[in-house]
């Protein structure tokens, strides 16, 4: 029987975490994070969630060390929860991953069309009062079938791909943050805070689960780790993704903040550039954090994708939905099905455009704090050690708080109705897919005979 390739090391594992985790986000919505807390207020919650996320990430690498399955939350709640509750636990994981795919696809026009803004032309129809333009349409088609087919082809083709991308963002973005500094002023940061500091800070934390999301993914491709590789390198890996991601978001947070008055950013539909634009007076630098964001976007794209495309595999192979989805190709041997069906799922959600940015956000927010709480309570109800029980009730009690911020109306940015609708539907296409499985139908031929 044909099995996934094991071609994986630890370079490559860092730049899978890293690269799902650092998208476009810092390009296209840095507006809203500085109108939810200011310059301090939102770089200060991006360093908390880096520091209150490494219980969770202790947690998921001594899973990984315990139980390297692409299935993940899925696998480790299956030891301690009822099958149901397993079940969709991994469902809801896997919308956190699969759900920034179209984002990132439909995010990919909204960049180029700052350097080429004729591609806002065509205006096909418009989704939520925003236009969807064609030929910004078609880049995110393009994007979708190109990363589509470099995971059909092999994880060690998409591996060198997200390391040569991973690289480029990292230099791009530190040539222009240093020529950004050398033009700002200390006087743009100034008020720090949007509101009250706690309050500034306690808005961006609600969506920091979202864009921190991504050193979890690691675990979903343990099982192509190459011969060799050592079981504490997955700890590695994670804890690497966890700080330098953070690092990085709050380097562009104060580099933004540090090139323009942050005030005048607000409402603008690309921030980051039209700050670096104004404290350089010219437009290379623009131009430079651009492609630094297109590689970044395909970092993210790729890393989601691929975490996608194995939670579904591992979910085929679980017979918890049509087994279909567990095929592996003969020759790539990559889950060739649920590369399709993740890619046909993202060409669905780009047609949504601009409207599907800022709610996915929400979404991914929740979907991951969930996940990562499940994975923090398995642990501690698995593990003997008291201090890695400890860690790992540390970790849940962190996921939870999350998790609440987004569902509760107590606190403020909580879910609306369009959030709840986009929940509801992923958990009936969950419901749907189950019923269809062999497992289902398994028990209940069992259940008639008897």
């Amino acid at each position: 029987m044909t099995s996934l390739a094991r071609k994986l090391r630890l370079h490559d594992y860092f730049a899978l975490g890293f690269g799902t985790m650092i998208g476009v986000g810092w390009l296209v919505l840095m507006d809203d994070w500085l109108g939810r807390g200011g310059p301090l207020g939102a770089a200060l919650a991006f360093a908390l969630g880096g520091l209150i996320l490494l219980p969770v990430g202790y947690a998921y690498g001594k899973w990984v060390q315990r139980l390297p399955d692409a299935s993940g939350e899925a696998a480790y709640t299956a030891l301690v929860f009822p099958p149901l509750v397993s079940y969709f636990t991994g469902w809801i994981m896997l919308l956190a991953y699969f759900i920034v795919c179209p984002w990132e696809a439909v995010a990919i026009g909204k960049l180029a069309a700052y350097l080429f803004p004729s591609l806002d032309s065509f205006k096909l129809y418009n989704v939520a009062g925003q236009p969807v333009f064609l030929p910004r349409l078609l880049l995110g088609v393009a994007l979708t079938l190109f990363l589509a087919f470099l995971n059909y082809r092999g994880i060690r083709v998409t591996a060198t791909f997200q390391g040569w991308i991973t690289s480029a963002v990292l230099i791009f973005f530190a040539v222009a943050a240093f020529f950004s500094l050398r033009h700002g002023s200390f006087s743009n940061i100034h008020p720090a805070f949007r509101s009250a500091p706690l309050l500034s800070i306690l808005l961006t934390l609600q969506i920091v689960p979202y864009f921190m999301t991504g050193f979890e993914s690691i675990p979903k491709v343990a099982e192509e780790a190459h011969p060799g590789f050592p079981s504490h390198g997955f700890f590695r890996a994670i804890v690497l993704a966890l700080f330098i991601g953070a690092g990085f978001y709050v380097l562009s947070i104060v580099a933004v903040s540090f090139a323009a008055p942050w005030r005048s950013l607000l409402g603008q539909s690309f921030a980051t550039a039209f700050a670096f634009e104004h404290a350089i007076g010219s437009r290379w630098p623009v131009a430079l954090i651009v492609i630094a964001g297109i590689c970044g976007l395909c970092q993210c794209f790729n890393g989601n994708f691929v975490a996608a495309t194995r939670l579904l595999f591992s979910y085929g192979r679980r017979a918890t939905i049509p087994s279909r989805f567990a095929s592996i190709h003969a020759r790539h041997q990559t889950p060739h099905v649920a590369i399709l069906a993740i890619a046909a799922g993202t060409l669905l959600g780009v047609f949504l455009g601009d409207a599907l940015l800022v709610p996915v956000t929400e979404v991914g927010s929740m979907a991951s704090a969930f996940g990562w709480l499940a994975a923090c309570l398995s642990l501690a109800l698995v593990e003997s050690l008291p201090r890695v029980r400890l860690i790992a009730l540390l970790g849940a009690f962190v996921s939870a708080l999350l998790f609440a911020m987004k569902l509760f109306p107590i606190f403020p940015g909580h879910f609306t109705r369009s959030e709840w609708l986009a929940l509801t539907f992923w958990l009936f296409l969950g419901t749907l897919l189950h019923a269809l499985s062999p497992a289902i139908f398994k028990r209940k031929v069992s259940s008639s005979s008897t």
